[in-house]
């Protein structure tokens, strides 16, 4: 069975697919990539290898993400393409009338707007990390919670606090703020996830015509925004 393989190293995670002849996904792979993107790409194949039968035969390797060009080093990746068009072509497959893609990753996060099936616009955030995954992470391992607990204490909120999360130092001082003033912890973190939210649409979405359908792509989606 000839089946591709596909690996998108993150900063955060590293990803690994295997499509059969018929781009029908057959195995996946999710793990942290903990700033070794060589030692969990050799780690992901052995893992992902695993999962397929003896057989099967890759007959073809792409890469994308932050370190798509070290992982097609190692690899020997028939195809490297950034994430922009990655992000595009998977959302067209899946939702053809797609009109806007929001993507937030770990460390950086981005918009793509697509027409007719074709991508007419894209942004990226700058250098602040506030409109990005790892402003939830930092504040999850602060109040010495996993990303999961972060995600279910977001839901049980029904007051989201007003947090000044222009960027990270301030969202946390004033968190603390909150916290020592009596608010609730669930409100907190909602209101965190709703910085977030203003964070990415100041920034990332700023002048863009977002249009539905939206598609929602990254890890944040796991996180109530």
């Amino acid at each position: 069975m000839e089946v591709y393989l596909g690996i998108d190293v993150g900063s955060v995670t590293t990803k690994l697919a295997i499509l059969n002849g018929a781009d029908e996904l057959i195995a996946s792979l999710y793990i942290p990539t903990e700033g070794k993107p060589v030692n969990m790409v050799q780690q992901g194949l052995r893992q992902i290898r695993q999962q397929l039968s003896a057989e099967a035969e890759i007959r073809g390797v792409a890469t994308t993400g932050s370190a798509r060009y070290l992982a097609g080093a190692i690899v020997g990746a028939d195809l490297v393409k950034n994430e922009i068009t990655c992000q595009a072509v998977a959302a067209l497959h899946h939702i053809p009338e797609v009109q806007t893609i929001i993507e937030i990753g770990g460390q950086d996060s981005k918009i793509i707007i697509v027409r007719e099936g074709i991508v007419t616009d894209f942004g990226m955030n700058t250098v602040c990390a506030a409109g990005t995954g790892s402003f939830l992470d930092h504040q999850a391992s602060r109040l010495n919670m996993s990303i999961e607990e972060l995600s279910q204490q977001a839901m049980l909120g029904d007051a989201p606090v007003h947090i000044a999360g222009r960027c990270t130092v301030f969202a946390e001082s004033d968190m603390v703020h909150k916290q020592q003033v009596g608010h609730r912890v669930e409100d907190i973190i909602y209101g965190l996830c709703q910085a977030l939210v203003r964070n990415y649409l100041n920034d990332v979405g700023s002048g863009k015509d977002i249009q539905p359908p939206v598609v929602f792509q990254g890890g944040v989606p796991l996180t109530r925004v």
